[in-house]
């Protein structure tokens, strides 16, 4: 098994120069800083504790001082690194592409003067003890891998602000997504159209009618409690008059009791999960209110009809408990064939956190301690851009093994920090479109005993804009 398929030496190192090139094409201020700090990201012996200790590497020839101006003062054009990273080959489910949405936090929670900072809901040491901490919620959007593995190709990412709606910003971001993809043609008339999954803490309902012009497919997971509605009946005739029903009757995931005869029933034999038992009811749809979300919707709201999945499988890995999954699809008429690639697709969701282990964990995403969203901002485009060259630098390396470390057996893909571990190796025939730093001197910087004129501001965290919940809400608030 390949991460890409067999490429040749001399293509892969094609590719992975025009990568190269290109990346640096995106970069205006202090490129060749950005650039060399990249270098150093993908170069360093170990995890990244701090960006400074990346100043004392070989690739990065400047001096430290030259790394956070880079980071606090640089400019990196973000829509040419996202139309660069939609053009790269993309893993596909035979033929089809398939995404995921997923946020993740950066968490300051002792950055009491770094502004725009929300509530982010982490784990503790147990799901059963969640934590709100304190930090930049991003979120990021990647392509998905059929096959289990940690190469999920992430191809955007955006930072959740105070003033942010986060359904809107995610349709907004997924409808650039997908813009992209087909301006690269990643994505042509007569193809499948691309499959979107997502958690729970999506109203997956809402997304798939803000993209209904987009060939997309959304997916997502349902709380458990959720109640929905079957199909309106057929009309028929009552000479009492009045109006048709807009809504059949309800659909409650935790009453066994109010659930129909599936349409689709499936069964099939897992070696992770066991025996794996879909059952899928068609054209089920939420019953929305006029509030929350849909509180300015100026016309009769919408019936958003889909495919309802439930999947119960035997049990988890190490013989755990499964309690059955509630899915959701904006595609109705699904096929057998479907239902089984939906819940499959969206079981491939979870290799994304594999992702963010490598951002947060070798990488270094969330160690630097800094004030400015915008520093924050270019750091983590940086450690996005690393991702693709150890992607296409994979078929190029070999497993670099410490004295007292096993051998990797022949023909098992290596992981991304197998692979950066021999990237330095590649990086002396790559090429380095970086100029040769010239000599200087640092600044005087503040003059001894002078005290700080300009001390930084205490920030409040949380939401700054609060949307109407009701109708009555919302009509006091306009003018």
């Amino acid at each position: 098994m390949s991460v890409r398929g067999p490429v040749s030496g001399a293509r892969g190192f094609a590719e992975l120069s025009r990568f190269r090139t290109a990346f640096y094409g995106c970069l205006s201020a202090r490129a060749d800083a950005f650039f060399e700090l990249t270098d150093a990201l993908l170069c360093a012996d170990g995890p990244v504790r701090t960006p400074v200790e990346l100043s004392l590497t070989a690739e990065h020839r400047r001096g430290y001082g030259s790394l956070y101006g880079a980071l606090n003062h640089g400019r990196l054009d973000t829509d040419q690194l996202r139309d660069l990273l939609a053009s790269l080959p993309l893993p596909r489910f035979g033929g089809r592409l398939v995404l995921t949405v997923d946020v993740s936090p950066w968490l300051r929670s002792d950055a009491a003067c770094a502004p725009q900072r929300l509530f982010c809901h982490v784990h503790g040491r147990s799901k059963a003890a969640p934590q709100i901490i304190p930090g930049w919620p991003y979120s990021f959007v990647a392509a998905l891998t059929p096959d289990r593995t940690s190469w999920t190709q992430v191809l955007d990412v955006v930072r959740l602000g105070p003033a942010d709606d986060a359904a809107a910003v995610t349709a907004r971001q997924l409808r650039h997504v997908t813009e992209r993809l087909i301006t690269a043609r990643q994505w042509q008339p007569g193809d499948r159209d691309m499959l979107i999954v997502m958690d729970a803490g999506y109203d997956v309902m809402r997304l798939a009618y803000l993209l209904r012009d987009l060939p997309v497919e959304l997916v997502g997971r349902l709380r458990s409690d959720r109640n929905l509605r079957l199909p309106k009946p057929p009309r028929v005739h009552d000479p009492r008059g009045g109006r048709p029903p807009r809504h059949g009757k309800e659909f409650r995931l935790a009453a066994p009791q109010t659930w129909p005869e599936p349409a689709i029933v499936t069964v099939n034999d897992t070696p992770r999960y066991g025996k794996a038992e879909a059952r899928a009811w068609d054209r089920l749809h939420p019953r929305l209110p006029q509030r929350s979300a849909w509180i300015d919707h100026s016309s009769e709201l919408p019936v958003i009809e889909g495919t309802l999945i439930r999947l119960k499988v035997d049990h988890l890995p190490r013989d755990r408990e499964a309690p059955p999954v509630w899915l959701w699809s904006s595609t109705t008429g699904a096929t057998p064939d479907d239902v089984d690639f939906i819940w499959s697709s969206y079981l491939r969701r979870f290799d994304l956190e594999h992702v963010f282990r490598l951002f947060k964990q070798s990488l270094g995403w969330a160690r630097p301690r800094m004030r400015d969203p915008q520093a924050a901002d270019r750091w983590t485009w940086l450690i996005v851009i690393a991702q693709p060259q150890l992607r296409l630098a994979a078929p190029l390396t070999t497993d670099v093994r410490k004295p007292w470390e096993k051998t990797t057996r022949p023909g098992t893909v290596l992981t991304p920090t197998q692979v950066r571990r021999g990237f330095r190796h590649l990086r002396a025939h790559l090429p380095c479109p970086a100029r040769v730093p010239k000599p200087s001197r640092p600044g005087p910087g503040r003059p001894p005993g002078s005290k700080n004129r300009h001390p930084a501001t205490h920030q409040e965290v949380g939401k700054t804009a609060k949307r109407p919940s009701t109708l009555y809400e919302r009509d006091r608030a306009r003018p």
